[in-house]
């Protein structure tokens, strides 16, 4: 089996530097008790959504399993796992908490304090309670304020158990996808959404961070966002102007508010009835200062000039890419981190998901999966060289713990670096699972 190699002199040899995994819990825990419904839940139900007609009612049964699944968090020794609370798991429609659900969590963040793994905790990982949805979900400025609300009952409730706090997991998937793509739920399609429902995501963003920082001090508390760096295809001037205004409109869009105080200059090319209502102080809310900033990546786009929207993107066809179609372009990493560096004051980087579905096969009990071992060995070496350079990144998630229901793609794209048989809900380590367990324990001598 291969090894992940890093320089021995890398800060990501250093015994501070944080090491995980991640889930979301539509993707893993599965309905089970008296979880409310949320948007997956009715947009799985809706004919021709998700692409193999599955849906997340089942999932990995974590919610029953869970005590099986710190072992194997524990086995894989990282320093920490990054979950996510399902807001309709833990609070009725009426605002109250669910002490069952409340339990859950509570259980789960002891046994991981117990173990000494880190838990950080996200708020909101896209499970929007459905009966909000019908009131308008994140079209409705109050689902900012209600939101808050949550955040602060479950960060009273989970008192000191959490090393780390982020409000939201990437708020450009709840809005654009959401809102005004269509391709994730609520499945609604206009551009005028996708840009209101951006700014009340900042704004419940900035209200709960308020809070968290009054309940819960001690904890890092912060926002995860997800980037696909924009790159032009040619070196001319209209394409490249392309790929500013689509790293505006996918990228700066997120992060400028929250650390700027400001939209991107390209706010000014919506048209009116596009702009989002904004009202007097929300910028200074939205811009509460963070006490770390969750890094996303993936992929990156290739953009030519397109006179109707702007810009287009551009299928790399001979590029290597992972199953779900990505390509992979470890670059990429170094320059978004090098960029957000020289851009903007940023707090303390986590890299809070990296990784790659491939198109896993257990065969005599084993994963043999070194397209995703290789991806992993060129991106944390891409993570390295940023480093290097300056950027400070404090920690790094691999995405995700094992594979679990993939959104708008069903069960059909493995992202884990556990293997897991939906019918027998049996966990497989698989090679990279093994390589990264490798190089968290070796990190004294690398």
């Amino acid at each position: 089996m291969k090894n992940i190699q890093i320089p021995k002199d890398s800060r990501l040899c250093q015994k501070d530097f944080i090491f995980g995994v991640a889930t979301a819990s539509f993707q893993i825990e599965g309905s089970a008790d008296s979880r409310l419904p949320c948007i997956w839940d009715t947009f799985c139900a809706t004919p021709g959504k998700i692409r193999d007609g599955s849906d997340g009612l089942l999932a990995c049964d974590h919610v029953n399993l869970w005590r099986d699944d710190v072992k194997l968090i524990q086995s894989l020794g990282v320093d920490a796992y990054r979950l996510s609370i399902s807001w309709p798991r833990v609070m009725f429609a009426d605002g109250s908490l669910n002490p069952a659900g409340v339990d859950f969590y509570i259980q789960l963040l002891d046994e991981l304090k117990a173990l000494n793994i880190k838990a950080f905790v996200t708020l909101y990982h896209w499970d929007l309670p459905q009966h909000l949805e019908d009131k308008g979900g994140w079209l409705n400025r109050e689902t900012a304020y209600l939101f808050a609300d949550y955040a602060d009952k479950i960060s009273q409730a989970l008192g000191d158990r959490v090393y780390s706090y982020a409000t939201l997991n990437e708020p450009f998937c709840s809005s654009y996808l959401g809102y005004e793509a269509g391709i994730h739920a609520p499945g609604k399609q206009q551009k005028a959404w996708g840009r209101q429902a951006a700014h009340h995501l900042l704004l419940a963003h900035g209200l709960a961070l308020k809070v968290l920082k009054k309940n819960s001090p001690n904890s890092l508390n912060g926002l995860v966002l997800n980037f696909t760096p924009c790159y032009a295809q040619t070196e001319d001037p209209a394409d490249v102007a392309a790929a500013q205004l689509a790293d505006d409109y996918f990228n700066q869009w997120y992060i400028k508010p929250v650390l700027d105080g400001a939209y991107p200059k390209s706010f000014a090319l919506l048209s009116d009835s596009d702009k989002p209502v904004i009202h007097d102080g929300d910028f200074a809310i939205i811009s509460e200062p963070l006490d770390f900033l969750g890094v996303n990546f993936y992929t990156r786009t290739v953009y030519q000039a397109c006179a109707e929207n702007g810009f287009a993107p551009v299928d790399m066809v001979d590029a290597p890419k992972t199953d779900i179609g990505w390509e992979i372009y470890p670059q990429a990493f170094t320059d978004l981190l090098l960029s957000l560096h020289q851009q903007y004051r940023l707090p303390p980087v986590y890299i809070t998901e990296n990784g790659a579905a491939m198109d896993d096969k257990l065969q005599n009990g084993v994963v043999v999966d070194e397209d995703r071992l290789g991806y992993y060995q060129a991106h944390l070496l891409a993570l390295d060289s940023a480093i290097r350079q300056g950027v400070r990144v404090d920690g790094y998630f691999a995405w995700s713990l094992m594979d679990n229901f993939e959104w708008a793609e069903g069960y059909l794209k493995r992202f884990g670096i556990v293997y897991v048989d939906y019918q027998s809900q049996q966990r497989t380590i698989k090679q990279s699972g093994l390589a990264y367990r490798d190089f968290i324990q070796s990190r004294k001598s690398c």
